[in-house]
């Protein structure tokens, strides 16, 4: 990918005074970093936690830092953000008395050390702090875990979306848009009618062309029944992903693996020899759904080889990300079967 700023010039267009991006047929990349500033300084500075609940008054008062890049860019319409962003905010937090006089005030601050639209369909990492350490400053700290964290996290899927809409291109989107000229006769409504027919047709068959089908095969040096416990064993999953899961263990039973990232249904479970499953990402479009299909075979005592066929992976994300194919390949081959290999000890 080329650097912000640093396009390919072959697909990234200048402002020129004879030329014109008509339709945003070509690359157009944005700067979005000062603007994500911006955005995210009106959605979280100045922004009340806790005003007198249990005598404590919380504020995140300001944006201390935001690094990294940000930028969009457009095709034809089509948005594609990308970003990858390190936030802290700074809070001030205030304990009184029944008498409404200050105990205790203090400052904290919240970091996020990754934002990025590779995993714009989950709440990030938080790391939150308190400058003083004694016993009400640790009463105030567990309040702003308990309310101020999912006011953060709510305020970060809102500037996630934001940005899927084209971020500050958006308003440019809007006027670039050509609006469809009136029909005049029976005829010309005959013709938009045959258009438009011809276009649903043509959207319906993009999306079904719009999945892909991920193939592996790995190799371990345990036994099949081994390997099939641990892909079916809530505790083995939370052990070897360092996240939590919830496994039914049978037909029907549901699934949340990585923290809720993925959800789904067991549709066939052969112990030691298949596994069957419906899977889910939520940062998906809604209503799709995959099917993960893992064989084993032990060609010889002690080593096992499965087969991986994970079919309906959509090549978008509800965000317009074009690397959910490529995203989801890794995480099988790097935070899966990888981490078993290690976890576990089960590498040849």
């Amino acid at each position: 990918m080329a650097r912000l700023g640093e396009g390919d010039k072959r697909w990234i267009v200048e402002d020129r005074p004879d030329g014109a991006n008509v339709h945003n047929w070509h690359w157009a990349e944005t700067d979005c970093l000062e603007w994500s500033k911006t955005y995210l300084t009106n959605l979280l500075c100045n922004k009340p936690i806790l005003n007198g609940e249990g005598n404590f008054y919380i504020r995140i008062k300001e944006l201390a830092k935001l690094e990294g890049e940000a930028y969009v860019n457009v095709r034809k319409g089509k948005v594609i953000p990308g970003y990858e962003l390190h936030l802290v905010l700074s809070y001030e937090a205030d304990a009184k008395d029944s008498d409404g006089s200050s105990v205790l005030r203090t400052e904290g601050s919240v970091e996020v050390p990754y934002i990025s639209d590779e995993n714009a369909g989950e709440d990030p990492e938080i790391k939150i702090s308190i400058k003083d350490d004694g016993p009400i400053g640790k009463r105030l700290k567990e309040a702003f875990v308990s309310k101020g964290k999912p006011f953060v996290f709510e305020k970060i899927r809102e500037y996630v979306d934001a940005m899927a809409k084209g971020g500050p291109a958006k308003d440019d989107l809007e006027v670039k848009k050509v609006a469809p000229k009136k029909p005049t006769d029976s005829n010309s409504n005959k013709t938009v009618d045959n258009n438009s027919v011809s276009s649903t047709s043509t959207r319906k068959e993009k999306r079904k062309e719009g999945f892909k089908t991920i193939t592996m095969s790995e190799k371990f040096s345990c036994r099949a029944r081994d390997l099939y416990e641990i892909l079916m064993d809530e505790n083995r999953w939370k052990g070897f992903t360092q996240s939590n899961a919830r496994i039914i263990k049978e037909v029907g039973g549901e699934f949340s693996i990585f923290d809720g990232s993925v959800t789904g249904t067991n549709v066939e479970l052969q112990e030691g020899k298949l596994i069957v499953q419906k899977w889910r990402f939520g940062s998906w479009p809604d209503g799709i759904v995959s099917t993960v299909r893992l064989s084993f075979d032990e060609p010889e005592s002690g080593v096992t080889v499965v087969h991986l066929s994970h079919t309906d992976v959509p090549e978008e994300d509800r965000y317009g990300n074009a690397t959910v194919v490529e995203n989801t390949e890794r995480g099988w081959r790097d935070l899966i079967f990888h981490k078993i290999r290690a976890v576990f000890g089960f590498g040849i």
